[in-house]
């Protein structure tokens, strides 16, 4: 007997504004957080027990930030760069 998988469902497209900018500040935020909370810290215990609340803050503000400058950010990188050709 073969297993198949069902295959996964995916959201549609117009939810690919919110989707983006979500994954975007949740791997940025865990990131930069981890850093900055390791530096001051150092690998100790205390870093586990405080970085969940720095990322969760950190977090907090920077996933409605993104919401909002997004559309300014497209704007200038369509001025900087060059639209793709069509053929």
């Amino acid at each position: 007997m073969t297993f198949h998988p069902k295959p996964r469902r995916k959201l549609p497209a117009r939810y690919a504004a919110l989707v983006m900018p979500l994954v975007l500040s949740v791997l940025m935020t865990s990131m930069v957080s981890a850093i900055s909370t390791l530096k001051s810290l150092g690998p100790t215990p205390a870093f586990l027990a405080t970085w969940p609340s720095a990322w969760a803050l950190s977090w907090l503000v920077a996933f409605p930030t993104l919401l909002l400058v997004l559309p300014l950010v497209r704007r200038i990188v369509a001025l900087v760069v060059e639209a793709p050709r069509t053929s």
